[in-house]
């Protein structure tokens, strides 16, 4: 069903392509637009979730779709950061590959009726990546002040939230199949 909410999650899949293509010229100009449009796009997931539950518009897709439009801007940035030399790949590599990971289980459990609610580590995971990116996309120094030291402490504080939830992930998904079974 298409309505405001959704349409903010689509618009969030649909501003990757174009920051992809400004992060793949590197220059201060192109960096800045590519942060200025992952600013608004990382505010739409917040907005979504938001008016879909103040105005009861919550939809089957919109359950699907949000998460996937956060991973899929998430990790192509981070693929991006790698690609530019901006990013050490390992660090993007074990984010990757949490998400993949509680992709996979939130899966299994569905298909169990079971559900695994994001925690509170999940959601703090997600803001320190957003707030990360933001430095490290912009690379370049600005009026002296060189963006790279606070993304880079940030992505790693982000790192060891994305491994210390997936393992809570993966401990909440052990008890409740437990529970099941």
């Amino acid at each position: 069903m298409f309505n405001l909410p959704n349409t903010l999650t689509f618009t969030r899949i649909g501003t990757v392509p174009i920051i992809v293509l400004l992060l793949y010229f590197p220059g201060k100009l192109t960096a800045a637009i590519a942060t200025l449009i992952f600013i608004m796009a990382s505010l739409t997931d917040l907005f979504d979730g938001l008016l879909a539950r103040k105005y009861n518009q919550v939809t089957s897709m919109g359950k699907f779709l949000d998460p996937l439009a956060d991973k899929i801007l998430i990790t192509s940035v981070l693929i991006m950061l790698v690609h530019n030399g901006w990013l050490q790949a390992w660090i993007a590599i074990v984010i990757i590959c949490r998400e993949i990971t509680v992709t996979g289980l939130r899966a299994i459990a569905a298909d169990q009726n079971i559900v695994i609610a994001a925690d509170r580590y999940g959601k703090l995971k997600t803001i320190f990546q957003v707030v990360a990116l933001c430095p490290l996309m912009l690379h370049y120094p600005w009026w002296g002040f060189d963006p790279n030291v606070p993304g880079q402490i940030l992505i790693h504080v982000a790192l060891i939230l994305a491994v210390f939830s997936g393992i809570n992930y993966l401990r909440s998904f052990y008890v409740l199949a437990l529970k099941e079974n």
